[in-house]
């Protein structure tokens, strides 16, 4: 089971680029009969217990020397456990045995992965674990558990003076016999120190002024080890007042409470006083006004209490104050009494805020994570997306909406604006773009190993219709839109940061890279990462643009990929943004930011068309398909991508743009295309940007209606270049205007239609939409949807939680046609497997309370709050809400990376690129890191890895969801 993971975006940039793979299976053949090796393995066994009923997991792992073909699972219960159903496989029960059988996607188990299978119980009197489980009749042994490490100090969020020392210390407890040898103690993936007997301990003097992440790890005498939750300080230049929260939400009538303390031991008595500064005064303080620390008392934390008056809202700032101390400021919001879940969104948005938990770095920017070892489509969580800003800009609404205070979305978007939009200096050649010939055609291959796709200047493109009109409504021949992909903290040492080409690892701040140019097989565990500005600095001797396309020499070269999702999320929350502001009267306050929006959408119609400009239909043969004039070579879809590029040389004097020819169903945005074609203050300032938009809104509509399948749930997508070379579809393929069905557009490892988050947050925008308007066919697709996707659902008396994860399909849609729409009586839908992922029941609790608010539905609104209390009840920790994931992926860090024999070239950090290379070898920078053990542990044959990870969007996506069901529904 892929528990809380996004299969996150392929990105495909070159004029030539892309690829999409075939997976293929080799044979072998022989008279001898080969003998299997005996299973070898071992079963984790965890439950949710309620009291009457339980769901137990099971994660299934191959210790032996060859793979898994088929599995049975059997065990037994010693009470009366009465199986109810379950998933990820076919489970039975006679008597007291139980027994599961693999499904027809999860049969093989490789050598050192696991699959996890689960099922859901009744019982009553003891509900007593199995001690003795088989696979195919051979006893497994239970999964050895890494030790539980757990950081006891500092405290989180505490504030040290520079110089000071700071006192780590961690509890560690080994299982299974084992014994504790050691614990490290890291700042993020920096190691302070080791300690190697209890009480694990260390201090540290030397940490520089700015926030920390820490974390301890533990080792065992089994070689088994675990980090601890991360842990985030802050080191203040001198003696500090600290207080916690920094947000506090409190409800008209009652009141709510902060702590102070201080950063250092004083030599004497300390007062600290603590009073509102500025804002509203309808809340005050009413205790704890003045404190006072003594040498003994100074770091055990005091309340101020702060009451709100029985009417009125909004926010203000409390300061508490100490003579030769740096003051601390709290925010505190009014709230109408009714308003919990805004106390609980200020709750989760204090914790996502504060500097010391790790979410944003020194620059503001939103990392992909808090931890640093993650590998989705960000091969490192401390990278960043354009999703990541959209979300960081959605947040800032919200947290308008909640208090008033719009400078926060303001400065997310001059934070997006400064460090994820290319500068002047970043596209310096776009005055040489030929809206005429937009880009030079390369097919697309299958998988990695086909590549590079050679460039063809004897295949016709078509016209690019807007370049004219965008640089006449604004001026300039710069392109308007986010950059997918950015390295934080310049990790890989490209040194991209904007304004700068390949400035190297000493550099410092965020640098633009790019991975996924080679088709559809090529997953994040085959990519090879590269920078945006290509000087030939790093990998080979024609940098990295001779892995991916083939030409008879190379020009140093700048290139951008945008991922139209993220640019419309920023649009979507501009038209909130701009809607909550006006009904406070503050419309003014974020005028400028939606203007800037406005023009964002204008660029994203890039994402309207074909990739090369060919006409839309019917496209079949690179050299036959018909090159488009005018608009007829647009979709009006949001495909994958839009990209563009061109020479850093001025002087050679060319530059390129594409769009895609791939639209997804996640993708789709009515929202936004609404907010873009029938919101004043959002309408783009080109010739046809609102009528594009318009549009487009009909035809997202239209597109959700022919994916939708008998069941409800939405399919993959179109394209209008079959296999990324406009190749012959199979016979008989169904269209949409022209455009071929396709099951899992863009990226086949793992296939882009089985992810259940793409539905949640694609149709969360339809049911947005529908709220605002009451748009009858918008209506009717969310009516179908909502009814499967609840009756997918399960919430446990205890509150806990089992969503869709992964979704099988077959079939197809109907050909479509706009007057009279098929049934799509051949299209079907399954779920494989089930998730508590909070991210995506975030997403899904969003979708339930828009379409509940409109339509009335009680069942989709007491859903919406089930899923947002039970993650509110079960799954909180110091750092937002979050539950543990098995990565049964993480066995692909020895993957190999397609490089042709002959080619070698290096990273900047000296790491060897040539055919021998594999994920891990050129990336050794995650040896480094805390977690590693855990997947040299994992590679060396033991348990998938478990991961408690903290994704940005995810915890904004909750904070959010809390603040939408307060708007709408509480």
């Amino acid at each position: 089971m892929r528990t809380g993971r996004r299969p996150r975006t392929q990105r495909l940039w070159t004029a030539a680029v892309a690829a999409l793979a075939l997976p293929f299976a080799m044979l072998s053949t022989g008279s001898t009969p080969v003998q299997a090796a005996a299973v070898q393995c071992s079963v984790d066994y965890k439950t949710n217990d309620w009291g009457s009923g339980f769901s137990a997991e099971l994660t299934i792992s191959n210790r032996g020397t060859e793979a898994i073909s088929g599995w049975t699972l059997t065990y037994d219960y010693t009470g009366d456990q009465k199986l109810t159903n379950g998933w990820s496989g076919t489970w039975s029960q006679s008597g007291t045995t139980v027994t599961a059988k693999n499904a027809s996607w999860n049969g093989t188990i490789a050598v050192g992965a696991a699959v996890t299978t689960g099922a859901q119980f009744t019982y009553s009197g003891r509900n007593v674990a199995p001690s003795n489980f088989a696979i195919n009749g051979t006893s497994c042994a239970g999964a050895h558990q890494p030790p539980v490490t757990v950081l006891t100090s500092p405290a989180p969020g505490a504030v040290y003076a520079q110089g000071d020392a700071v006192p780590l210390a961690a509890t560690a407890a080994a299982a299974d016999g084992a014994t504790v040898s050691k614990v490290e103690f890291y700042d993020d993936t920096k190691l302070l120190g080791t300690d190697t007997s209890s009480p694990y301990t260390l201090s540290v003097s030397a940490l520089a002024v700015g926030s920390h992440s820490l974390v301890a790890k533990a080792y065992d005498s089994m070689g088994a080890s675990a980090d601890s939750t991360p842990v985030g300080i802050t080191v203040a230049s001198g003696p500090a007042v600290v207080a916690s929260p920094l947000q506090l939400g409190v409800q008209q009538g009652k009141t709510g409470t902060y702590e102070v303390k201080l950063s250092t031991q004083p030599s004497g008595n300390v007062t600290v006083t603590s009073a509102r500064a500025s804002g509203n005064s309808g809340l005050s303080v009413t205790g704890g006004a003045s404190l006072t620390f003594t040498p003994q008392n100074w770091n055990t934390a005091q309340k101020v209490t702060v009451t709100a008056g029985t009417s009125g809202t909004g926010s203000a700032t409390f300061e508490s104050t100490a003579t030769g101390h740096a003051k601390a400021a709290v925010t505190v919001t009014q709230l109408a009494a009714s308003k919990e879940y805004d106390s609980r969104f200020l709750e989760m948005y204090g914790k996502i805020t504060n500097p010391a938990n790790g979410y944003f770095s020194p620059e503001g920017i939103p990392y992909h994570s808090v931890e640093t070892l993650i590998v989705e489509a960000p091969d490192h969580g401390h990278e960043t997306t354009s999703e990541a800003y959209s979300y960081l800009l959605w947040l800032q609404a919200m947290y308008g909406k909640v208090t008033g205070d719009w400078s926060k979305f303001n400065g997310a978007w001059e934070i997006m604006e400064k460090y994820m939009i290319p500068t002047k200096a970043d596209q310096p050649t776009n005055s040489f773009y030929n809206p005429s010939k937009p880009a030079t055609y390369a097919p697309e291959y299958d998988t990695p190993n086909e590549y590079p796709a050679r460039l063809d200047t004897g295949i016709s493109v078509g016209q690019d219709p807007i370049a004219g009109e965008l640089k006449s409504a604004y001026g300039t021949d710069d392109v308007y839109g986010m950059h997918w992909l950015q390295d934080v903290d310049n990790v890989y040492g490209y040194g991209n940061s904007p304004g700068k080409c390949e400035a190297g690892p000493s550099d410092t701040g965020p640098s633009y890279i790019n991975t996924f140019q080679r088709g559809p097989q090529e997953s994040v565990w085959e990519t090879v990462p590269q920078p945006t500005c290509d000087a030939f600095k790093y990998g080979g001797k024609n940098g990295y643009l001779d892995l991916f396309t083939g030409d008879a020499s190379y020009a140093k070269q700048w290139k951008f990929t945008n991922a139209p999702d993220a640019d419309a999320r920023a649009v979507q929350a501009a038209y909130w943004a701009d809607k909550w502001a006006k009904e406070q009267g503050k419309g003014g306050d974020v005028s400028a930011v939606v203007g800037k929006a406005a023009k964002m959408g204008d660029y994203l119609r890039y994402a309207m068309y074909d990739k090369y400009f060919k006409k839309i239909g019917n496209c079949v043969g690179a050299s036959s398909c018909p090159a488009g004039t005018g608009k007829d070579s647009s979709h009006y879809l949001l495909s994958w991508y839009y990209a563009w590029g061109g020479a850093t040389d001025s002087s050679a004097g060319w530059a390129w743009r594409i769009g895609s020819s791939f639209a997804h169903g996640g993708y789709q945005n009515p929202l936004a295309a609404y907010a873009l074609s029938n919101y004043a203050p959002l309408k783009p300032k080109s010739a046809t940007g609102q009528a594009d938009w318009a549009k487009s809104l009909d035809r997202q509509i239209e597109f959700y209606r022919w994916l939708q399948s008998n069941e409800g749930a939405i399919a993959g997508g179109a394209t209008n270049s079959w296999a990324g070379r406009y190749a012959t579809p199979p016979t008989g393929k169904p269209t949409f205007y022209g455009m071929y069905y396709d099951e899992k557009p863009v990226y086949h490892d793992p296939p882009s239609n089985q992810w259940f988050g793409f539905q949640a947050w694609s149709m969360e925008r339809v049911a947005e939409y529908y709220q605002q308007t009451g748009n009858a066919s918008a209506k009717a697709i969310l009516d179908k949807w909502v009814d499967w996707a609840l009756s997918k659902t399960t919430v446990n008396p205890d509150g806990t939680y089992r969503i869709p994860s992964t979704l099988q399909w077959s079939g197809a849609p109907d050909t479509w046609n706009a007057s009279n729409p098929g049934a799509n009586a051949g299209l079907h839908v399954t779920v494989a497997d089930y998730t508590d992922d909070v991210g995506v029941a975030a997403a899904y609790a969003k979708t339930l309370t828009y379409y509940a608010d409109r339509s009335g539905d009680t069942e989709a609104a007491a859903t919406a709050k089930a899923l947002l209390d039970g993650m509110w009840k079960n799954n909180q920790d110091a750092l937002g809400i979050a539950v543990p994931e098995t990565r049964a992926d993480y066995n692909r860090f020895d993957d190999g990376v397609y490089v042709p024999s002959g080619w070698t070239g290096t990273m900047p950090n000296g790491d060897a690129i040539n055919s021998s290379s594999t994920f891990d070898s050129i990336r050794s920078f995650y040896e480094d890191d805390p977690a590693w053990s855990k997947i040299e542990a994992y590679l060396a044959g033991g348990a998938a890895p478990s991961f408690t990870y903290h994704r940005f969007w995810a915890q904004a996506d909750i904070a959010l969801a809390m603040g939408s069901y307060a708007e709408l529904l509480e």
